[in-house]
This record gives structure tokens, sequence and C-alpha cells, in this order.
């Protein structure tokens, strides 16, 4: 099989599908039925596109054929109103209860991440699940090692980030770097590839949103993703020593408490350029 193929019966030789191609590699003239350009099965970037755009299922992908695709459904599209009311009711959540969340609802989250958008749709992101509270605080006792090595080497750093208070309140048993959350999860790529940073945030940012529709409550651990970058016991336990790099880290939980309003935030300052 070439790398797509054409149904005749149902193309229009509109030539949607090679105006979408983002590498523009289907060929297509006006009246006649489109067809992969040269090297094409070397260029494509299997995202899909063509079979997602074209109206009347015609084209079928060696990767993909329509009917293996969601369809779109506008009626469940989320209004301004919807849209505004989801992204503002998420909340950074920092006190959770102690019942862990389950696999299924993670690995849903996960997989809703996995659609996020990747440079040259090459989906470099891998996922590190932590599991289980006893386990995060492992990990999390790294995390403050890593602290007071900081607080020798780089004190000007340390006391910027405040990281005396964070490894006393360590050492009255209060954890303010995982916040006693039961699970995290990390977001990681390959060290050298240099898609894989923007990747691993606009994953973590969908998997961050699609928790909330699970039931779960997520927060970004700044201090846990500059220790796995800088401390190298930490680098080691995530296996970062495979030539792996943690771009991402977000607690998740159960919300221990409610929320009932979205609190206000500065107006955005913006730059028009015309």
């Amino acid at each position: 099989m070439t790398l797509f193929s054409i149904d005749e019966t149902r193309c229009k030789q509109d030539g949607i599908c090679a105006a979408e191609c983002p590498l523009g590699i289907i060929t297509w003239k006006k009246g006649e039925t489109p067809f992969p350009s040269a090297r094409a099965e070397d260029l494509c970037i299997n995202c899909g596109h063509c079979v997602a755009v074209c109206p009347h299922e015609a084209l079928t992908h060696t990767n993909m054929a329509p009917e293996d695709c969601l369809p779109v459904d506008r009626a469940m599209a989320l209004s301004p109103a919807q849209t505004e009311h989801f992204l503002r009711a998420r909340r950074s959540i920092r006190c959770f209860k102690q019942a862990p969340v389950e696999k299924p609802a993670l690995a849903e989250a996960i997989r809703l991440a996995c659609f996020a958008p990747s440079g040259h749709n090459l989906q470099p992101v891998r996922w590190h699940v932590i599991s289980g509270r006893e386990t995060v605080k492992e990990h999390t006792a790294l995390v403050i090692d890593w602290m007071k090595a900081s607080k020798k080497q780089n004190p000007a750093l340390a006391k910027m980030l405040h990281l005396d208070l964070l490894i006393g309140a360590w050492k009255f048993g209060m954890d303010t770097v995982t916040r006693s959350a039961p699970t995290l999860v990390l977001a990681q790529g390959k060290d050298k590839d240099p898609t894989a940073p923007p990747a691993c945030t606009i994953a973590m940012t969908y998997f961050d949103l699609a928790a909330q529709s699970l039931g779960f409550g997520t927060c970004w651990c700044g201090y846990f993703l500059m220790a796995a970058n800088a401390h190298a016991p930490l680098a080691e336990k995530l296996g970062q020593d495979k030539g792996l790099k943690t771009y991402g880290v977000m607690m998740a939980g159960y919300p221990k408490y409610t929320y009932h309003r979205m609190p206000l935030r500065n107006a955005p300052d913006i730059t028009w350029s015309e």
C-alpha cells in the first residue's frame, strides 16, 4: 500500500487534503484525484490531517483510516462561556486526600494528554508515574538532599527559593515540596531532543486540564523538577541516566477541599503588531 489511497467513488477532487497537508506532499490539480508526491512516504509525519480534513471520508492513510478516527461532534463543542468556566475553575491543588488516584483515571488523563501537539509530530513524551505516598516521600527526600547541597553550593539561589523554609518544614514532618500528594506524574524526553521540552510542557498542560474532568486535582511541582535535573541521585532514580531528562512534574490526588469561586487575575499585557 502506498502512503495513502483514495476512494474515487467518494473523492470530490476538491483538493482540501492537499491544501491542508503540513508538508505539502499531496499532489493535486483541479479536476483530478490527489496522489502522493515524490518522497511522500519519507517526509510524512503521520499527523493525520489529510484523513481528518476530508469531508467525504475518501482518503485512507496507511497508518489510519477514517473509521479509526473519532468523528468531530459539533454539538459537543464548548461555548465561549463554557470554555471560560472550564479554564477558570481549574485550581492548583495542594491539599490532597490520602486515597491514591486509581490507575485507570491516571492512564486516561495521560491518554488524553498524548493528543497534545508536538514539533514535527514526533510525540517524544515519555511518562513516568510515581505511585503511593511512601514512594513519593522517598523521592521527595532526595529533593530535600538537593536543597541542603544547594544551600552550601549556591546560597544566593537557595535564599531566593526559600529553601531553608522547606528544609525546616521537612525536618518537622511537613512536606511543602510535594504537599503529601499520593502520586507524581513526570513528563520526560530524550535529553538531546530539542522538541522534547516544549512537547512535555504542552502535554503536561493537557494532563493538568484533563485531570479535572476525571475528578482528581493536580499541581505543578517546580522544586521536584529542578532537583530532578540537578541532583544525580534523584536523576538516577528516575532513570535519567539512560539519556532521559524530566521536563515536567505534576502532583496528583483527590482534592481535600472544594473551591466555590474563581479568583481574579491580572489583565493581559498585550503588544499588537500590525
